[in-house]
C-alpha cells in the first residue's frame, strides 16, 4: 500500500487530528481538529511533512504517488463546493500555507487566491457579481505568486501599485477602481515578464504544484533558519503544506478579515482581544499597510476605528461563541484567523498564541484558578527559557520624561539604546556590544536577525497583531507598534516627530507596556517576584527537587539572588574581591614580593578587606550554605599591563622598576589556562589560601557570636586533579579554621570541597572524595578541558560548527551530554560510591541553562548554581525535569 501523504479537512470527510501535529504541521492538525468539533472552517487538505523531507533528500522532487493523492483530494473539494479547479465557469480558489509542527508565525511562505488565470476571472465576476472585487484577488495574486514562487523581490512589484495609486490621487488601495485594477494586472503581468523572462503561469496546476514547492522549499529561506537557531527547532522536521478553499474578505462591506487571541498575548488579561479590516484580506491586517480596526469596545483607544462587535455586532456575538468553545476545547490562550464573507464567518486558524512570559505566568495561573487546568500543566507552560524576560526593567516612575511619541504597547518592559534602521546594522552593532533599537516603518520576516539583536522595536506602522508585535512577544522584546507620529527618512537616516529631529546613533528609550517613546537614555527599574509570579514560582518549588543557588560575589548580588530564590551561593569567586580598586595595589605587592616575608606584609593589608566582604556575603545569606572559591586565576592576571603602572607600583613598594619588570615577566605563561594556577597556587603559596581561609572563618565566627546568625561556610579549592593535592590543601585549611575558632572562642560548622573541573578529576573522583565533603563541577573549565578548547578563542569557529552541525549547540551555553556530560556521571557515581553522603552541585554558567537544568536532575545532582537573574530560570527548568522525568 502507498505511503499517505494527503489528509483531507471537511465538513463531510477529515482524516486528521490535534494529535498528528508531528505529521499534519500545528495549522494542519488544528484545521482537522476545529472540523471535527463543529467550527465553520474551509475545507481542504494537507500535504504531510514527510512529504516535504522527501522533497530535501531527493533532490526537490516529490514522492511517488503524491500528485495522484493530490489530485484525488481537489476532486473531494470541488464535490464538496460546488466548483471545479480551473473552471472558467464556476471556479474554485485556493490559499496554500505552510505549517510546521511548531509555530513559526511569518517565517515561511503563503499563496492566497491560486487558480485566478484569464479565463477564471470571469466565472469569479459571474460568482461574485463584483468586478472590482475579482481583479484585486488577481493582482494580489500575482504579487504573491511572483515573490513567493518565482523569487521576484516584493517592492518591484508592490512600487507598481504605489504608482497606479499616486496616478489616481488616491492613499489606499481600496480607493483604486475595476478598471484601475484590471490594467495593474497587466502591468503586474508585464513586470513578471521582464523579470523573469516567461508569462505569467495561467494552468491552475502548474500554479498549484509551483506554489507547494514554493512552501517546501521556504523551510530554508533565511529568516525561517534563523528562527529555528533562536528556537532550537530541529532542521530535519520540514512543514506540511495546507491547500484550502478559498473564503474572501475582500468582496465588500459586508465582508472582513481579522485576527485574535483569546486573551491579551502581551498582560494575559482575561478578554477578547484582537484586530479587523472590512473589505480586506488577511495579509491586510498584519502587514500595517491599513491601520486595523479593534475587534470589541474593551480599552477601544481609538473612537474613529469602530469595533467588530459595532460594525457587525451578529458575526461578532459567533465569533465570540467560537473562540470560547476553542480556548475550552484546547485548554489554552488561542490565537485565531477569520474572514467574515457576505455575512459568514469562517475559521482559517487556531493555535496556542505566541505571549509573552508575563502574560504566559498570567494565563496559565488564571487557568489553574479556572478549572481549565491542573499546577502540573501551569508549570509546564512556561517557557524557562524565556522566564527571565518577565524580570524585564520599568521605567523608573521618578525619573520619567515628557513622552516625544505614543504607539501602541506591543510588548512589555523598557529598553534603550541607539537608533538604527536596517536589521543588518542592529546585527552589526549588537556584535560590537552597543545596545540598539530597530526602528522600521514596519517590520518584515527578513527583520528577524535585526529584531534579535535588538534591545527594542519601534515602528510606525502596524497594530497589536502585526509582526513586529507578534515576534516582538515571542522573543521578550520592548515593542512599541504603530506609532504614527513617527516619521521615517531610511535615505536620511533620521526619523522626525513634529520639529523634533532623531538620527541615527542617537539614543531613545521605549516603554513597550504603555507604547511611549522618550528622547534620550531614561532610568529603569527591576521588578520584583510579586503577583502572579510570586504564586507560579511557589508551584514551581513544590515540583521541584533539584537545589538551586547562585553565583554571587557581592552582598548586593546575594541579596538580589535571594529575592529570587536562591537557596545560598554555589560559587563566590574571590579573585574578583582582588580587583577592587583599594586593594589592587595590595594584591600586586604580594604577587611581586620576592620573600615570603614580603608576601605576608601584603596578605596582612589584604586580610581585613577580604573579611569585610565575606561578613557582608554571609550577612545577606545568613542561614544559607556559601561555598567560597579560594584564588583560582594565575597571578599574571592581577599584574600592571603597562611599564608606567609599573614603575608607579615600584614608587609604592620601594623597589627598583627593573627587579619589578623582571619578576612580572617571570610571571607570564605561554598557556595559562593551564598553567599556576588553582590549588596549585595554594600548594606553591599557602600563604594566600591560608590568608583567605582566616578572612573566611574570621567574619563567620564574628557574626555567629556577635550577632547570633546562622553561617555555613563551604571552602572550595578549584582545580585539584590529585588527591595528593586536596589532601594537602585540606589539612592546611582544617588547622587555619581550628586556630581561628580558638581565636575567637565559636564553634562554626563548616564543610571543605573541590571544583571538579579537569577529565582526571573526574575518572579518579572515587579517590579524590576520600578528602572531599562535597563535591562542585566547574563545567566551564570542564568544557574546556575535555575538548581541548579555549572559551576565549573558540568563538572565531563554534558558530560554524553549530551551522555546519557538527555541534548541535555551542558547548558553552547548553552542556555536552555525550562528552562533558559523561565525565559529570562518571564523577558523581564514583564519589558517591566512595562517600555515600557527598553532597554534588554545578557552579558553571550552564547552571542557569534549562537543558543543562534538566542534565543535571537526571545525573542526580544536589543542586545547580548560577547568575542571580538566572535563579527563577533555573528553579523552573528544575520543577519541569522532576515533573517529565527528565
Amino acid at each position: 500500500m502507498a505511503e499517505k501523504f494527503v489528509y483531507i479537512f471537511s465538513a463531510d470527510h477529515t482524516e486528521g487530528n490535534a494529535a498528528m501535529r508531528d505529521i499534519l504541521g500545528g495549522k494542519g492538525a488544528n484545521l482537522a481538529e476545529m472540523t471535527t468539533i463543529g467550527i465553520p472552517v474551509p475545507p481542504g487538505f494537507t500535504i504531510s511533512t514527510t512529504a516535504c523531507v522527501h522533497f530535501y533528500q531527493h533532490d526537490n522532487t516529490y514522492p511517488d504517488g503524491l500528485r495522484e493523492q493530490v489530485a484525488a483530494a481537489l476532486a473531494a473539494i470541488e464535490r464538496q463546493m460546488g466548483r471545479k479547479f480551473g473552471d472558467p465557469a464556476n471556479p474554485l480558489l485556493f490559499s496554500v500555507r505552510s505549517g510546521a509542527r511548531v509555530s513559526m508565525p511569518g517565517m515561511m511562505d503563503t499563496v492566497l487566491n491560486l487558480g485566478l488565470n484569464d479565463d477564471t476571472i470571469k466565472g469569479i465576476i459571474t460568482q461574485s457579481g463584483n468586478e472590482r472585487f475579482a481583479y484585486d484577488s488577481y493582482r494580489r495574486f500575482i504579487q504573491m505568486y511572483g515573490n513567493v514562487v518565482l523569487g521576484i523581490e516584493g517592492e518591484k512589484l508592490e512600487e507598481l501599485l504605489e504608482e497606479m495609486k499616486s496616478a489616481r490621487g488616491v492613499k489606499l488601495d481600496t480607493e483604486l477602481s475595476a478598471l484601475d485594477l484590471k490594467e495593474l494586472v497587466g502591468l503586474l503581468k508585464e513586470r513578471v515578464r521582464q523579470l523573469t523572462g516567461r508569462d505569467f503561469p495561467e494552468q491552475p496546476e502548474e500554479q498549484l504544484w509551483g506554489a507547494v514547492g514554493a512552501v517546501f522549499k521556504s523551510w530554508n529561506n533565511q529568516r525561517a533558519i534563523t528562527y529555528r537557531k533562536l528556537n532550537r527547532i530541529p532542521d530535519h522536521w520540514g512543514t506540511a503544506v495546507n491547500v484550502q478553499a478559498m473564503v474572501f474578505g475582500n468582496m465588500g462591506d459586508d465582508c472582513a478579515t481579522g485576527v485574535a487571541f483569546t486573551r491579551d498575548p502581551s498582560t494575559g488579561e482575561n478578554y477578547f482581544f484582537g484586530e479587523f479590516l472590512v473589505n480586506a484580506q488577511g495579509e491586510d491586517v498584519v502587514a500595517g499597510i491599513r491601520t486595523p480596526q479593534p475587534i470589541n469596545t474593551v480599552k477601544q483607544s481609538d473612537p474613529a476605528l469602530p469595533s467588530l462587535e459595532e460594525v457587525m455586532p451578529e458575526l461578532y456575538a459567533q465569533l465570540v461563541d467560537i473562540y470560547k468553545k476553542l480556548e475550552r476545547h484546547y485548554r489554552d490562550m488561542q490565537d485565531i484567523e477569520f474572514t467574515i464573507e457576505r455575512d459568514r464567518l469562517w475559521l482559517l486558524q487556531t493555535r496556542s498564541g505566541k505571549r509573552t512570559v508575563k502574560a504566559a505566568i498570567r494565563i496559565a495561573v488564571d487557568m489553574v484558578e479556572e478549572g481549565l487546568i491542573d499546577k502540573k500543566e501551569a508549570v509546564m507552560r512556561v517557557d524557562a527559557q524565556q522566564l527571565d524576560k518577565v524580570l524585564h526593567p520599568t521605567i523608573d516612575p521618578a525619573a520619567r520624561p515628557a513622552a516625544m511619541a505614543k504607539g501602541l504597547p506591543a510588548s512589555p518592559g523598557a529598553a534603550a539604546g541607539e537608533v538604527v534602521f536596517s536589521a543588518d546594522e542592529a546585527e552589526r552593532l549588537h556584535g560590537e556590544g552597543r545596545a540598539v533599537i530597530l526602528v522600521r516603518i514596519e517590520t518584515s520576516p527578513e527583520d528577524i536577525h535585526g529584531m534579535h539583536a535588538a534591545e527594542g522595536i519601534l515602528t510606525s506602522r502596524g497594530g497589536m497583531t502585526s509582526h513586529a508585535a507578534v515576534v516582538a512577544r515571542g522573543m521578550g522584546k520592548c515593542c512599541v507598534a504603530g506609532c504614527g507620529d513617527v516619521v521615517i527618512d531610511y535615505r536620511g537616516g533620521f526619523f522626525k516627530v513634529g520639529d523634533t529631529v532623531v538620527k541615527i546613533g542617537e539614543w531613545i528609550t521605549l516603554d513597550g507596556s504603555t507604547g511611549e517613546v522618550f528622547p534620550g537614555k531614561v532610568p529603569t527599574v527591576e521588578p520584583g517576584m510579586t503577583g502572579e509570579f510570586g504564586i507560579f514560582m511557589e508551584w514551581v518549588d513544590t515540583f521541584r527537587t533539584l537545589g538551586v543557588r547562585t553565583n554571587a560575589d557581592t552582598p548586593h548580588d546575594a541579596r538580589v539572588a535571594r529575592e529570587f530564590g536562591a537557596e545560598g551561593i554555589g560559587l563566590c569567586r574571590t579573585e574578583h574581591m582582588f580587583f577592587e580598586e583599594d586593594r589592587i595595589m595590595a594584591v600586586r605587592e604580594m604577587i611581586l614580593a620576592d620573600s615570603l616575608a614580603g608576601r605576608q606584609k601584603a596578605l596582612a593589608k589584604i586580610l581585613p578587606m577580604q573579611k569585610g566582604d565575606f561578613l557582608g556575603i554571609f550577612a545577606a545569606m545568613a542561614g544559607l550554605p556559601v561555598t567560597i572559591r579560594l584564588l583560582d586565576p594565575p597571578l599574571h592576571e592581577f599584574l600592571p599591563h603597562t611599564d608606567h603602572e609599573l614603575q608607579e607600583l615600584a614608587r609604592e613598594m620601594g623597589t627598583p622598576f627593573t627587579a619589578l619588570k623582571n619578576r612580572a615577566e617571570g610571571l607570564a605563561e605561554f598557556n595559562p589556562m593551564l598553567g599556576h594556577r588553582g590549588c596549585r597556587l595554594g600548594i606553591s603559596f599557602p600563604e594566600i589560601y591560608e590568608m583567605q581561609v582566616q578572612a573566611i572563618m574570621e567574619a563567620a565566627c564574628e557574626l555567629v557570636r556577635d550577632r547570633g546568625m546562622d553561617v555555613k561556610p563551604e571552602i572550595m579549592i578549584p582545580l585539584v586533579a590529585d588527591i595528593k593535592e586536596l589532601t594537602i590543601l585540606r589539612e592546611r585549611t582544617e588547622a587555619v579554621c581550628r586556630d581561628t575558632m580558638e581565636r575567637c572562642g565559636i564553634e562554626v560548622k563548616y564543610l571543605v570541597g573541590t571544583m571538579i573541573e579537569l577529565p582526571r578529576a573526574a575518572l579518579t573522583a572515587d579517590r579524590i572524595a576520600a578528602a572531599a565533603d562535597f563535591f562542585s563541577f566547574g563545567t566551564n573549565d570542564l568544557t574546556q578541558t575535555t575538548y581541548g578548547l579555549s572559551r576565549d578563542d573558540a568563538g572565531k569557529f563554534l558558530p560554524t560548527y553549530v551551522a555546519q552541525g557538527i555541534f548541535p549547540v555551542d558547548p558553552f551555553v547548553s552542556i555536552d551530554v555525550d562528552g562533558v556530560g559523561a565525565l559529570v556521571e562518571m564523577g558523581v557515581e564514583k564519589g558517591r560510591k566512595a562517600r555515600p553522603d557527598l553532597k554534588v552541585g554545578i557552579c558553571g554558567e550552564h547552571g542557569g541553562e534549562p537543558a543543562s537544568v534538566a542534565f543535571c536532575h537526571r545525573a542526580g545532582l544536589n543542586y545547580v548554581s548560577c547568575s542571580p537573574y538566572r535563579v527563577p530560570i533555573a528553579r523552573l527548568a528544575a520543577a519541569q525535569a522532576a515533573l517529565t522525568g527528565a
